[in-house]
């Protein structure tokens, strides 16, 4: 919906496709065949379900929002990104649910935070306000109210702080993906100053190891070596991984976390055993050969991850990260329990074989979703795609449109987001390749192209937009988002008596993030809130929210109702639907009009690029309104940014509507028309003019108030005036 800069089609289709076509496949030797067929993507995502599936048969007795089950959330997360089924998704959002999404009980313990991460990423591919409300509310709290002080372990509330290195596995990326989820740099800064107070006290820049907490500062292993837990470490480094993975490529403060993860990597690497695990301790292995994964799995994670960033040398790591992989699946059983992970502790200690936590699986998960990447990467030879936001504004769900060109294969592709490897629902319309996704200001992002046939699986994406014709109520035309719906009318209506509409705009107001169109429409009843939402928008024979009328010497000729309708694309990122209207006169001029609609996932504004032909040449003035209620509203117009917003009086019980019309890069002005508030642009007969209409509500959880709503529409207008760039180049 909001326009993007492609690349040049024909240089795309080559530089895209070329490598996926037939006869354009890259040829390894024979040695690497060999060693690729024992890491296929479909196994290692084979064997992350069959310890998925394990785990949810066999639930933890550890509360649901303990620490452990927290980090076990994560892995799950990391399978849902990658698993050709929601059944793990639906499995993290009935987790949220039964938890209230709800942390634990601890306000500044970061063991208690681990599980917003979960929640943060469930509200980046679902929205939903509930997700993200009480983890906000935990952090808001902390950062008006911080807990400063020393971290040295003994003092009493030293945990307030992430006074132990496995703090910067919990904490940081919740941090982390919330300032993600809000736009709000805010927590990404907490995260950044505490992550290096906590490394400035804890890492020992000799051995590029941290100690577990200030009580190990001066103990030594059996073997006279500093005492280094395996598992703590493995906390940072994939702690490290996990937070860079929201650090934006240009911050100021992510050279020194790559730094640190590099030297930290080189350190790992150089301590991993012949079989390809890490023992509990790391600089005394021979104290404690049992085989432990926890660690390993975490390391492994951290490690594949570095290398497929491109941070770490593939050459170098990729052989240990294939050790400890095979190692990892060697040591879960049939029935897909892991073993050998070290109980819950602090320190290098003894176990026995048999031994599982959740937590283990977790960071199985973890270290399979990058391992799988890995193998996928090998077999596909994908194609970065460069995003830039240069606008120095937050951008949520902004669509982004890869003009594949004309003459490119019609086989499916997949997306995969580079930092976190989540394969990201795709909708292709022509040849277009559309795909969402979030930038903080002036923000690169990267993303891997890859052909739909290199993966074993797609799930299928989740329907957040819809479009169709209503015959079964008087030909209205409707159409929504997850966040807000519309409708107009047709020709039918025009045969029942004592209704008194025209070509205006309404509003169906949504407190849920699914469709409701048909749903609404089925029951026949969608004037009472029933939990979902409801309609009570008054449309008549005004413009509505965001009607056209041509307006000409202070007067208005709006259209009639729609005459014929055309659907072009029905999700599930974006609908697209023409509107036709017969031609009427507009002060002695015939005038006639196609409207193309457009609706994207996420948004509560919908694109209208009208055409309009007519008898006689020259320019038409075109006003976009918005109907005015009695009572107290706010009215805002900014002419200079040819957008107008309108807050209705609160219609008790249900709350607000709010309305706005954005008319990108024309010079408007304000009129009004009866009770209806216009922006007046200009439109030439046979080319498009433009608009956006949108609309919200103070119940969505969304605007609360009218300058909530206001700050969404300018955010809007900017991302409209600068759009996202996108390019094959760095």
């Amino acid at each position: 919906m909001i326009p993007t800069i492609h690349f040049k089609h024909a240089t795309l289709a080559l530089l895209l496709l070329g490598p996926l076509l037939p006869g354009c496949a890259t040829h390894a030797p024979p040695a690497a065949r060999a060693d690729a067929q024992a890491l296929t993507p479909a196994a290692v995502l084979a064997t992350m379900e069959r310890v998925a599936d394990w785990q949810l048969a066999h639930p933890s007795a550890h509360a649901t929002t303990h620490w452990t089950q927290g980090v076990g959330d994560a892995g799950f997360m990391a399978l849902a990104n990658l698993s050709g089924t929601h059944a793990y998704r639906d499995a993290m959002v009935a987790m949220g649910e039964r938890n209230g999404w709800q942390l634990g009980p601890r306000v500044y313990h970061a063991d208690d935070h681990v599980v917003g991460q979960t929640y943060a990423e469930l509200y980046l591919q679902l929205r939903d306000p509930a997700m993200l409300a009480p983890l906000r509310a935990r952090f808001d709290a902390i950062l008006a109210e911080p807990h400063d002080g020393t971290l040295e372990f003994t003092v009493p509330g030293n945990q307030d702080r992430w006074s132990w290195c496995d703090a910067l596995f919990m904490g940081p990326p919740a941090w982390a993906r919330l300032a993600a989820a809000t736009g709000d740099a805010r927590y990404l800064d907490h995260a950044i100053a505490a992550w290096w107070r906590t490394s400035d006290y804890l890492y020992d820049k000799d051995e590029h190891l941290y100690y577990r907490d200030s009580n190990y500062f001066a103990r030594r292993e059996a073997n006279g070596r500093k005492v280094f837990w395996a598992r703590g470490n493995g906390w940072v480094m994939a702690g490290l991984a996990r937070t860079l993975q929201y650090i934006p490529a240009d911050h100021p403060a992510r050279a020194r976390f790559e730094q640190q993860f590099r030297a930290m990597a080189v350190k790992v690497l150089a301590l991993q055993q012949a079989d390809g695990l890490w023992r509990a301790s790391l600089l005394d292995p021979g104290s404690y050969p049992a085989r432990e994964t926890s660690g390993t799995a975490l390391f492994a994670y951290a490690l594949a991850w570095g290398v497929n960033q491109g941070l770490l040398d593939r050459a170098a790591f990729e052989p240990g990260v294939r050790r400890a992989w095979s190692a990892l699946v060697a040591s879960v059983h049939p029935d897909g329990k892991p073993t050998h992970v070290q109980p819950i502790g602090q320190a290098p200690t003894g176990f026995a074989d048999d031994a599982t936590e959740v937590y283990g699986v977790g960071a199985f998960l973890l270290a399979g979703s990058e391992v799988f990447r890995m193998a996928v990467l090998e077999r596909a030879a994908p194609r970065p795609v460069h995003v830039a936001n240069p606008g120095d504004f937050h951008r949520a769900d902004e669509t982004v449109e890869l003009a594949l060109g004309p003459d490119a294969s019609q086989a499916p592709l997949a997306v995969m987001e580079a930092d976190t490897s989540r394969l990201l629902p795709t909708q292709r319309i022509g040849d277009t390749l559309l795909f969402q996704a979030n930038f903080a200001p002036r923000e690169r992002r990267r993303f891997l192209l890859l052909p739909a046939s290199a993966l074993p699986a797609l799930a299928p994406p989740d329907v957040k937009v819809h479009a169709r014709y209503v015959p079964e109520r008087y030909d209205d035309f409707a159409w929504e988002s997850d966040r807000i719906a519309h409708r107009t009318y047709g020709p039918a209506i025009l045969h029942v008596p004592n209704e008194h509409v025209g070509s205006g705009v309404d509003v169906w107001l949504k407190r849920v993030r699914r469709p409701v169109v048909d749903t609404w429409y089925k029951r026949g009843e969608y004037h009472s809130d029933h939990g979902e939402g409801l309609d009570n928008y008054s449309v008549g024979t005004g413009r509505g929210c965001g009607g056209t009328e041509v307006y000409r010497d202070g007067k208005a000729y709006p259209s009639s109702v729609y005459a014929g309708w055309k659907v072009i694309a029905d999700g599930p990122l974006r609908a697209v639907f023409e509107l036709r209207y017969d031609a009427w006169s507009a002060g002695g001029r015939r005038v006639a009009e196609t409207k193309r609609i457009s609706i994207d996932a996420g948004a509560n504004f919908s694109r209208v690029e009208s055409r309009y032909t007519s008898d006689q040449a020259g320019a038409l003035p075109v006003a976009v309104g918005i109907a005015q209620r009695k009572g107290d509203g706010r009215l805002v117009r900014d002419t200079s940014a040819s957008w107008m917003s309108y807050w209705e009086p609160e219609s008790a019980p249900n709350g607000h509507t709010a309305c706005a019309v954005i008319v990108p890069g024309q010079a408007t002005r304000a009129a009004v028309d009866g009770g209806d508030a216009l922006l007046v642009g200009t439109a030439q007969p046979g080319q498009p003019f433009v608009h956006y209409l949108g609309a919200g509500w103070s119940k969505s959880g969304d605007f609360p108030d009218a300058q909530a709503w206001e700050a969404h529409v300018r955010n809007v207008a900017q991302r409209l005036a600068v759009p996202l760039r996108v390019t094959d180049q760095e």
